[in-house]
C-alpha cells in the first residue's frame, strides 16, 4: 500500500510484526474491553504521549491513510504511523516487541489499567 502526493507521506510495506503480550497486558486489554467495547493500539508520531502505545476504544480513533495495521495484539488492532515504520527494521538487528503493563499513569488519552499504564518494549536480539 503506497500513498503519495495531498494524502499524506508514502506509506511503506509493513508485513506482520510479531507482538509478544504478557499475561497483565492480555488481563488489562480483556478488563478494557469488557467496559468500552472494541478497542485498538495506535503509535503516533510525537503527539499525545510520544510513541507510547495508546488504547482506544475503536470508535475513538479512526484511522487514516498515514496508519499501518502491523499486528494484531490480544485481539485488537495495531497501528504504527507511516513515517514511525520508516525508522523500524533497517540494518543487521532485529527487533521483537512485548506488551506490557507498568505502574504508573500513562500522560496521553490513552485508556489504562487501574494505577498502571500500556508500554511497548523492544527486545533487540
Amino acid at each position: 500500500m503506497s500513498n503519495t502526493g495531498d494524502q499524506g507521506p508514502a506509506v511503506p510495506a509493513a508485513g506482520p510484526t510479531p507482538i509478544r503480550v504478557t499475561p497483565a497486558a492480555e488481563a488489562a486489554v480483556e478488563d478494557l474491553r469488557s467496559r468500552y467495547g472494541p478497542l485498538l493500539f495506535v503509535e503516533s508520531h510525537g503527539c499525545c504521549d510520544n510513541s507510547a502505545a495508546m488504547c482506544l476504544p475503536v470508535t475513538e480513533y479512526p484511522t487514516g491513510p498515514g496508519d499501518v495495521e502491523i499486528a494484531q495484539v490480544a485481539g485488537c488492532p495495531y497501528y504504527v504511523d507511516a513515517r514511525t515504520l520508516r525508522y523500524r527494521g533497517r540494518g543487521p538487528i532485529t527487533v521483537e516487541y512485548e506488551l506490557d503493563v507498568e505502574p504508573g499513569h500513562a500522560d496521553g488519552l490513552s485508556l489504562a489499567p487501574p494505577d498502571g499504564h500500556f508500554v511497548l518494549r523492544a527486545i533487540i536480539q
